[in-house]
């Protein structure tokens, strides 16, 4: 017999169609008021006016309280497991420092590498569990974390088995991304070549391949860090094993990383906050969903990314945490959409858009998830507030009455 759950008394539902969504159509979306969704077996079955509502027998019901409904929200782009803490650069930033200067001090990603590789699998599932679960609370419903603080095949794959693991521990879709090309570590200082050679071997990501820790490749494309032939090299020999490529580019200076990112097809380029036309075209050329992270130039008090020209030139654009311990230490991702609003002047509908339906299509998965549309696995928020632009105008509370992932009740804020 199907499981039905029927949600109820939707003051407006936000029907985010599939991805990918480009710039230009992002804030054009079907609002629908006082709706009611029909769930069938985790799936969205029906959605519409509630005066419309199928009434199969045996149907549960979910009073969503006269809130607005949203897909769930999906977090493309995190650093979430981790060891330690920054907060030191944290200050040294305040003082004016930059986010460069302090890596080539020799602080920056290495200070949280040491942490990583003395801490063991079970030790980083359990820092990272707290931070997921509230993620969770603020309605993320699948999470990409990356690896990328371990700098060694056995500490890398330490860091994506335990991205694994939280996805069996969790109601959340966890999404594994080898970032091995994060930065070269100490022990082969002015040598990444050498380095590349270690972390990129055939069988080390074919292992990654096989036991399904990753998904996609990830590189640091920058000056402190690997240059555009290490870079495409990395990604090319990624791409022979089947994992799908992704840069970090145009982060801190201009080098031709989103352009690259284009000419290699890449799932995703994120970042983008010195990105040029040569990098735009390619990359509206490949289909290149451009991920922005402005909870990251925010902590880092830098200028946003230009979110406006991607938009404007139709490319697909999403939003995205970063959240890390040394560049932004944000994870509420309604926080980040806030300040897409307040600092990259996107409205609130192009902020949701971008942090579902593009951002389903940045981790490879707009085929079922990410949209309000029959057939779409259920993952869904309710909010408290009666509509969008409310969520966005109130950032500094917890807005989410309940989460729905596949179907079921996960989180439910609903007083008793």
């Amino acid at each position: 017999m199907p499981d039905y759950l029927a949600i109820t008394n939707i003051a407006e539902l936000v029907q985010v169609p599939r991805g990918p969504i480009g710039g230009r159509v992002m804030r054009h979306v079907e609002r629908i008021p006082d709706a009611a969704i029909l769930i069938e077996d985790g799936r969205i079955a029906w959605f519409g006016p509630e005066t419309q509502p199928p009434a199969p027998n045996g149907c549960k019901r979910f009073d969503a309280g006269g809130g607005c409904v949203v897909p769930g929200l999906i977090d493309c782009h995190t650093h979430s497991v981790f060891a330690g803490t920054r907060e030191h650069e944290f200050v040294q930033r305040i003082n004016g420092q930059s986010y460069a200067e302090i890596a080539e001090s020799g602080g920056g990603i290495r200070k949280t590498v040491d942490d990583v590789r003395a801490a063991s699998r079970e030790q980083l599932v359990e820092l990272a569990m707290p931070r997921l679960n509230r993620m969770l609370n603020n309605g993320v419903t699948t999470v990409e974390i990356k690896s990328g603080y371990g700098l060694s095949v056995e500490a890398e794959l330490k860091m994506l088995e335990a991205v694994r693991e939280l996805g069996s521990r969790q109601p959340m879709e966890t999404v594994g991304t080898y970032l091995a090309a994060h930065t070269t570590p100490r022990e082969f200082a002015q040598r990444p070549d050498e380095y590349l050679n270690t972390v990129f071997a055939e069988p080390v990501l074919r292992r990654i391949r096989d036991e399904q820790l990753a998904e996609f490749c990830d590189v640091f494309c920058e000056r402190t860090a690997f240059s555009l032939d290490h870079s495409r090299r990395v990604l090319e020999a990624a791409k022979r094993v089947g994992l799908q490529a992704k840069v970090h580019a145009d982060q801190i200076t201009q080098m031709g990383a989103s352009a690259l990112a284009g000419e290699l097809g890449a799932i995703s380029a994120d970042h983008l906050e010195r990105i040029d036309d040569r990098g735009i075209a390619a990359m509206k050329a490949a289909g290149t969903v451009a991920v922005l992270l402005p909870a990251c130039s925010f902590f880092l008090g830098v200028e946003q990314a230009p979110a406006k020209r991607l938009l404007e030139a139709d490319l697909p654009v999403a939003v995205a945490t970063d959240f890390n311990p040394g560049s932004s230490m944000v994870e509420s991702l309604p926080l980040t959409m806030t300040i897409a609003c307040t600092q990259m002047r996107m409205t609130p509908v192009e902020v949701l858009v971008a942090a579902t339906a593009n951002a389903a299509v940045a981790i490879g998965r707009s085929d079922r998830i990410g949209a309000i549309e029959i057939g779409y696995q259920a993952d869904l928020v309710v909010l408290d507030v009666p509509n969008l632009e409310r969520w966005m105008y109130e950032p500094g509370r917890n807005c989410v009455r309940a989460v729905i992932k596949r179907g079921r009740v996960v989180v439910d804020r609903r007083e008793n």
